[in-house]
């Protein structure tokens, strides 16, 4: 498989981020970036491919005030009227079904070294990697997170990239 690879700045425009993304660094690195006093995560192992419904990093402010890193499920429970089903990417923040969690409680952010868009070729779409340099630093995404039980014993904290448009 061949996979191309952009980095540099983005011209002002960051791409709406897909359904993939990496968390390359140590631990470490995140918890001084993002001054984290509390890390609840483990042994965190290098992340090169994260899909939607698999355990990620988040950081959040804890119930004692102080930043904390712990491990979400990416994907929040989506509006009854669409099948419920998670949603990874909130674009919509204006819905009435994303309004509960758009206090100051249920932020974050989702530390990330690179993401993934895929072009458009043929026979099969290329995949993309976007970083702001080749050495792949940390970044963040902004996003929300929640605890929610599925249907069945599953009970989840999950997050969700959020997008921002200017319209």
């Amino acid at each position: 498989m061949r996979v191309a690879f952009s980095a540099g700045r983005l011209s002002g425009i960051v791409p709406r981020m897909c359904n993939l993304y990496s968390v390359t660094k140590g631990q470490s690195a995140i918890r001084d970036l993002f001054r984290v006093s509390q890390d609840r995560v483990g042994n965190l192992p290098a992340l090169p491919a994260i899909f939607p419904d698999q355990m990620a990093p988040i950081i959040r402010v804890g119930p004692d005030g102080e930043r904390e890193i712990v491990m979400a499920r990416w994907g929040m429970p989506g509006p009854p009227q669409f099948g419920g089903a998670p949603i990874t990417n909130i674009r919509n923040v204006k819905s009435t079904h994303w309004r509960r969690w758009l206090g100051k409680g249920s932020r974050c952010v989702v530390p990330a070294t690179s993401f993934c868009e895929y072009a458009d070729t043929k026979p099969r779409k290329t995949p993309i990697w976007f970083a702001l340099r080749n050495d792949r630093p940390l970044f963040a995404f902004a996003g929300l997170w929640t605890s929610w039980r599925s249907a069945g014993p599953r009970s989840h904290r999950s997050k969700a990239t959020t997008s921002f448009s200017d319209s």
